[in-house]
């Protein structure tokens, strides 16, 4: 199934409110927490979707509109790292306000858009489809993310049922 432009923006417009209520009243010790060495906490989950929408998605929608090239961002190198100054609750309020600025943006695309084709420098000729589609599964997959993280001390205390979470169990 191909998610329309109706779909993937009603995506895009819940996960602010997700991310929100996810936080609210949540020890800060527990959203900052790393289920895993190499794994990310729900906090850098949070600071990386923040990322995509200060560098990344509203950025790629215009160079569709314009006609130019993607550039490519790497998380990694590029990414803002969590201080202690970050406030989770904060960071959850600014994801909002700049995903309202994105979703205004998006509202000058039309369907006749979704097929403009422009080069990713790493995956070749791309569409604005393609990437708008990406940008909800992103949502998706970095809020699951940190869920994930948030579950591992629970999971840790369930005693006999931690079998029963073995699927979201991060090692």
């Amino acid at each position: 199934m191909n998610a329309d432009l109706d779909q993937i923006k009603a995506i895009l417009q819940s996960t602010p409110k997700r991310w929100q209520s996810l936080l609210e009243g949540l020890p800060e010790e527990l959203v900052r927490r790393r289920p895993a060495e190499a794994e990310w906490s729900a906090v850098e989950c949070l600071l990386h979707l923040l990322d995509g929408e200060q560098k990344v998605f509203p950025v790629r929608v215009e160079a569709f509109l314009a006609g130019r090239d993607l550039v490519p961002f790497d998380p990694d190198r590029e990414g803002t790292q969590p201080t202690a100054e970050m406030k989770p609750a904060a960071l959850a309020a600014e994801f909002a306000a700049r995903r309202a600025s994105s979703l205004r943006g998006l509202e000058r695309v039309t369907a006749g858009d979704l097929d403009r084709q422009v080069r990713h420098p790493q995956f070749g000729e791309v569409k604005l489809r393609e990437h708008l589609n990406e940008w909800a599964a992103h949502d998706l997959d970095h809020t699951i993310q940190a869920e994930r993280a948030l579950m591992q001390p629970f999971i840790d205390q369930a005693g006999p049922w931690q079998g029963s979470f073995e699927g979201n169990r991060i090692k």
